[in-house]
């Protein structure tokens, strides 16, 4: 299987809310799996915020203590725990991005590479052998089954928020439960305060935005689709003034966050801006389509083709760290495309 194959395989699942199987293996620790369960890996955790319980899907989870083996397998909470001072000994590579589980907007690099545990297969026999004394695991399918697998390392697993499912965590969740669960509430905090700071000063510099409706369509390799309320880039874009079309909105079928659009109806897509997330398909895909070309939209020049990978992927992160870049690179493409 080609690398693009696995990527688009990948991009699907996380980004159409796929399902994560936890492939069955050995849950028992060795003395081969301990790397040095002694090892500080955490040493700026405020100790007195210990012992903490966080309230999950499947109840509440109790930590006694600052973690210092952490295994990270929840979509981009290998990028918070970095961004938070904590370096995971495992992680789930989301989407390939590089091998490591970190998107190209992290700044953050390991010193030493960590246990990579599969993408949307994780290989429970190397998590139980890393030994570890915390699992993340806020952002996923939600499945119980999965839950229950992870548990039975007999370690706290932090899984998603209560009433939560099919990925839908959102950042300021991911950031306060992995904050919490790490001892770094403080520094969660300032990332929030920052990236809050920082979408505001945004929202000032493009009163454009305000009141413009959007569609954010998803192109895969032979259908359509279109993100509704509840999904991160959606929440994006509403914090920069826009608002999601409400014929989408209205559209019945689809799976949590997003509707499928047949090819006779792309006229849903026309608003006054439409952005196209690539998954598993070429722009060509897209501009190619003369069915495309017809929305009135795209024949105004009101759309926008998100072609280039890594943003189209920090754009989905819906993580602290991801946002932040994304502001920095989606804004001007979309003041462009809205410009006169």
């Amino acid at each position: 299987m080609s690398r693009a194959t696995r990527l688009a395989r990948s991009l699907f699942a996380v980004l159409l809310a796929g399902s994560l199987t936890v492939l069955t293996g050995c849950t028992t620790t060795g003395a081969d799996g301990d790397s040095g369960g002694e090892q500080q890996l955490n040493p700026q955790a405020d100790a007195s915020q210990f012992p903490v319980t966080i309230p999950t899907k499947f109840g509440g989870v109790t930590i006694e203590e600052p973690p210092q083996r952490v295994v990270a397998l929840g979509w981009t909470d290998a990028e918070v725990a970095m961004a938070l001072g904590v370096q995971p000994v495992g992680v789930a590579d989301w989407l390939e991005v590089g091998g490591n589980g970190l998107g190209p907007w992290s700044e953050q690099t390991f010193d030493e590479a960590p246990e990579k545990l599969g993408t949307l297969e994780v290989n429970m026999e190397k998590v139980a052998g890393l030994d570890p004394d915390l699992i993340l695991d806020t952002r996923s399918s939600g499945e119980r089954a999965r839950h229950e697998r992870l548990s039975e390392v007999g370690v706290p697993v932090v899984s998603l928020p209560e009433d939560a499912d099919d990925y839908i965590t959102t950042w300021q969740q991911q950031l306060d439960m992995i904050g919490t669960a790490l001892g770094k509430q403080d520094e969660a905090r300032q990332l929030r305060k920052d990236l809050d700071a920082k979408f505001d000063r945004v929202v000032g510099e493009h009163p454009e935005f305000k009141g413009k409706e959007m569609v954010l369509a998803s192109r895969l390799p032979d259908a359509w689709g279109a993100y509704r309320d509840g999904d991160g880039r959606v929440e994006f874009m509403e914090r920069l003034g826009f608002v999601n079309s409400s014929r989408i909105e209205r559209q019945p079928g689809g799976r949590g966050f997003t509707v499928p659009i047949s090819d006779e109806r792309l006229d849903l897509l026309d608003a006054d801006l439409t952005a196209v997330f690539l998954i598993g398909a070429d722009p060509a895909d897209v501009t190619g389509d003369p069915l495309y070309q017809a929305i009135p939209s795209v024949e105004k020049g009101n759309d926008l083709v998100l072609a280039d990978q890594d943003i189209s992927l920090a754009f989905s992160s819906n993580s602290v760290v991801g946002l932040s870049w994304a502001l920095d690179e989606v804004v001007p493409k979309l003041a462009a495309t809205l410009g006169d």
